[in-house]
């Protein structure tokens, strides 16, 4: 499987490190032998070579020089994110650009023009997902192209391939998740007495919050996962912008206090339950109970709860953010891909 990155900040090269790390494991385990052959990033440049660059030294050049094309004799140098798409010969796109979940783009052009290529996508972005899965997918389809977006939920935890395989069968009639490990790390801390100002502050110190939180503190990250949760899982088609959305800013430590003298917690929830009317989804904090299954998720890890007729309640939880972890959710998807390659060769050629 040949492979081009489009974009290659923390999650890319982290993927890369493990497709190296992990070469002889993946050969033997899953048959997938995986050679990357391209790199395109807006601010690190690009370089290509059909015939595979070396992942060590490609590392090496973009962590100590900043920049991919300082990688040494290359066939090819400067191609922009397009051109890597459509003129090289990868297989399959690592799209790991910025996520514009207002536009999009320019992810979504991105895996328009993978798939007009031929080429399948695998990808830890929101917004195209978010904005517009129906459409790529049927375009992914018509060119027998797989489309993989694993990492856009709870990063390598398998929060969409879990419902859609382990569960198939049940009715899963409600969804509720701990989706943004920000909030939670700022709640957790809250709750040992904190101020909303101190844990946003130390979540920023440990990387776990942007420099500008608030995607994060005003629910916008979590909407859209909703919406792809809504979409995917509960396979009813909703606008993120159409979902109520109430983040943690106004909880302050009087509250939060408050609420463990009364044996609860605060947590920032994703909740998409199915209604005779369609689905009812929103984001909001809300107050629950000790004992419920979510009360104990501290800290950035996330969790989601799956309300199923036949099996009950199942619930998963796992780290929803890090380079590795989203690394991984991308190897997850290029395993899948290789893996319906094998029964239909048409596809990943």
């Amino acid at each position: 499987m040949k492979v081009a990155f489009v974009g290659f900040g923390g999650v890319g090269q982290a993927l890369a490190e493990i497709l190296h790390e992990k070469k002889e494991i993946l050969i033997k385990q899953y048959g997938l032998d995986t050679k990357v052959v391209a790199v395109s990033d807006l601010m690190k440049g690009a370089v290509y070579d059909p015939d595979g660059l070396d992942i060590p030294s490609l590392l090496n050049v973009v962590r100590n020089e900043g920049r991919v094309d300082a990688y040494p004799n290359a066939k090819e140098y400067g191609f922009s994110s397009l051109e890597t798409i459509e003129k090289t010969n990868a297989d399959l796109i690592v799209e790991v650009t910025f996520t514009d979940v207002q536009t999009g783009q320019p992810a979504i052009d991105h895996c328009e023009a993978a798939f007009k290529n031929g080429k399948s996508v695998v990808t830890t972005n929101k917004g195209p997902v978010a904005l517009k899965l129906d459409e790529l997918q049927s375009l992914a389809d018509s060119h027998n192209c797989f489309f993989g977006f694993e990492g856009t939920v709870m990063s390598g935890t398998p929060a969409l391939r879990l419902p859609k395989t382990t569960l198939m069968g049940n009715d899963i009639y409600e969804v509720v998740g701990i989706l943004n490990g920000t909030t939670n790390y700022i709640l957790t801390e809250m709750e040992l007495g904190l101020s909303f100002d101190q844990a946003l502050e130390q979540a920023q110190e440990f990387g776990y919050a942007e420099a500008n939180p608030t995607s994060d503190i005003e629910g916008y990250d979590v909407r859209y996962k909703t919406a792809i949760l809504s979409h995917y899982v509960m396979g009813e088609k909703i606008s993120a912008l159409d979902i109520p959305c109430e983040g943690i800013a106004n909880l302050n430590g009087d509250m939060i206090q408050s609420a463990l003298e009364e044996d609860k917690s605060w947590k920032l929830l994703a909740r998409i339950r199915k209604t005779d009317d369609g689905i009812d989804a929103r984001v909001a904090p809300e107050k629950i109970d000790a004992n419920h299954p979510l009360a104990g998720v501290k800290g950035a890890t996330n969790a989601i709860l799956y309300e199923c007729d036949l099996s009950g309640p199942i619930m998963l939880t796992g780290a929803g953010a890090g380079l590795k972890e989203t690394g991984f959710s991308l190897l997850i998807d290029m395993i899948h891909a290789h893996q319906v390659y094998q029964k239909n060769s048409s596809i990943v050629r």
